[in-house]
């Protein structure tokens, strides 16, 4: 299977309205083919609700479906995320914890919109308008319920005032240890990397010390083409990753009208996609 060609470019990091995108699974897998993507993967947060419809849109369009996932960690007061490819979407243990962070999050939401809603003219109805059926709720929908209010003009400038910490209106949600975190994905016959793992701000990448711990506990790689990172910290993961012979990866971040980002704008080669697909035991890839 190593030798495998996917004909074309593959982006594994993309996002639907089943999370924080603004794209129906359907849409985004059509978006990824105008850009002439031939091999993705749909990477909402902490949920799989959005697999069936994009294997049925890559299939009848020719592609090929890595399922996957991004799911939520912390450690300490970084926000950590995990990509998290072809793990059982059945798994007892791996379902109970998505289940609890998607929990906390609606919790967490609604907490933050009263904050708000002492200074703004903003309801829970109105975030809830913004959401579809089983999405993963998050801040990004209450940017959104703020731009439908008329109080900022996009995402952007939501997260830049209103959703800013600074602000005082951010509340803290529930999310687990990346040790965590990587030893579900890995039980569940997943493949787990590090998205997006060195963005600018310091002291926002982890410890390479942690890092190390979560190499030992089967952590198969970092997501290192990316337009958060930051240039020194892609070359520090660059030796990391070759002095483990890990799997390195490059992707979009594609939210839709959610971010700047396009798909394809950064992509992982046939080689990683191959080693991804023969760790994965969990579930298999979809193709044409």
């Amino acid at each position: 299977m190593g030798g495998r060609r996917f004909e074309g470019p593959s982006d594994l990091h993309l996002h639907s309205l089943r999370s924080d995108g603004t794209e129906p699974p359907e849409g985004v897998v059509q978006s990824a083919h105008r850009h002439g993507l031939r091999t993705i993967a749909l990477t909402d947060h902490d949920t799989t609700a959005g697999w069936a419809e994009a294997a049925q849109a890559t299939s009848s369009l020719g592609m090929t479906l890595i399922p996957g996932m991004e799911l939520s960690a912390k450690h300490e007061w970084r926000s950590v995320h995990v990509l998290a490819y072809l793990f059982d979407p059945d798994d007892a243990a791996l379902r109970a914890e998505m289940d609890r962070i998607r929990d906390d999050r609606v919790g967490r939401a609604e907490r933050i919109v009263r904050n708000i809603s002492r200074d703004y003219d903003l309801t829970w109805d109105d975030v809830v308008a913004q959401t579809s059926h089983g999405a993963t709720v998050g801040r990004p929908h209450i940017a959104d319920a703020l731009v439908a209010r008329g109080l900022v003009r996009d995402r952007s400038e939501a997260f830049d005032s209103i959703l800013h910490p600074r602000e005082g209106y951010y509340e803290p949600h529930y999310a687990p240890g990346p040790e965590t975190a990587v030893r579900l994905v890995v039980a569940a016959g997943g493949v787990p990397i590090i998205a997006h793992p060195t963005p600018a701000g310091r002291g926002r990448m982890l410890p390479v010390s942690v890092i190390e711990r979560l190499i030992a506990l089967g952590l198969a790689g970092f997501e290192i083409d990316h337009r958060e990172n930051t240039a020194d910290g892609k070359r520090l993961l660059r030796d990391i990753a070759a002095r483990h012979d890990l799997i390195v990866t490059g992707s979009s971040d594609y939210h839709g009208l959610g971010k700047p980002n396009l798909p394809g704008e950064n992509t992982t080669s046939d080689e990683m996609v191959a080693r991804i697909i023969e760790r994965g035991s969990g579930t298999s890839p979809v193709r044409a």
